[in-house]
């Protein structure tokens, strides 16, 4: 994720003022605020139409705050988090370590503080974005494995050859139908399961 590009930004703060900040600032960085909000309830009806790059929330508002919200809306889409607030509470941080919340500004805001935030909050997020992929694809790899070794143990048993013939005789398989080797294992178990079933009546 480049974090340089235009963003599409939804905004939420029950203070006029700090709306019309926003409206007047953000373009004026490059980006687009396509929703605004003066309650957490708004932001997150705004967010499911609008489909934001990024969240700058205020911490307080008249129906909760912007943490719960924030929390919402990441439950349907994931999408980073900059918080803004005037109060420094202890509780606050401590609520703030959520994932999706990658920045956090006290008020009053500037500019330049506002420009940096968005862009450090992109850059973390493309990290996290990267390592959730990664560990997603680790995972799959290895319950790929785990899946292949229950099918090479399949064939030794039935067919009575040592480990490397039986992954022969699935790779050879997935070559000849032209598919994977996790798909191929995934059927021999399948069907192993079934004359297991057959095998006990």
């Amino acid at each position: 994720m480049n974090p340089e590009r235009p963003l599409r930004i939804a905004v939420a703060d029950d203070e006029p003022d700090m709306r019309l900040f926003f409206r007047e600032v953000l373009p004026r960085l490059g980006h687009e605020v396509v929703a605004e909000a003066a309650t957490g309830k708004e932001l997150v009806e705004r967010c499911r139409g609008a489909c934001p790059d990024l969240v700058v929330t205020d911490v307080r508002m008249p129906d909760g705050d912007g943490l719960q919200a924030a929390a919402e809306v990441n439950r349907e889409v994931q999408v980073p988090v900059i918080l803004i607030t005037a109060h420094h509470d202890v509780d606050v941080l401590d609520r703030a370590g959520e994932s999706y919340i990658m920045a956090y500004l006290a008020k009053p805001v500037k500019p330049v503080d506002l420009q940096a935030a968005v862009r450090l909050a992109m850059l973390r997020f493309g990290h996290f974005q990267a390592l959730r992929q990664e560990a997603a694809g680790l995972r799959q790899a290895l319950d790929d494995r785990k899946l292949i070794e229950r099918a090479k143990g399949i064939l030794m048993k039935r067919l009575g050859v040592g480990e490397e013939e039986a992954f022969r005789r699935l790779r050879s398989t997935a070559s000849v139908q032209n598919r994977k080797l996790v798909e191929v294992a995934r059927q021999l178990i399948e069907a192993e399961g079934t004359f297991v079933r057959f095998d006990g009546v």
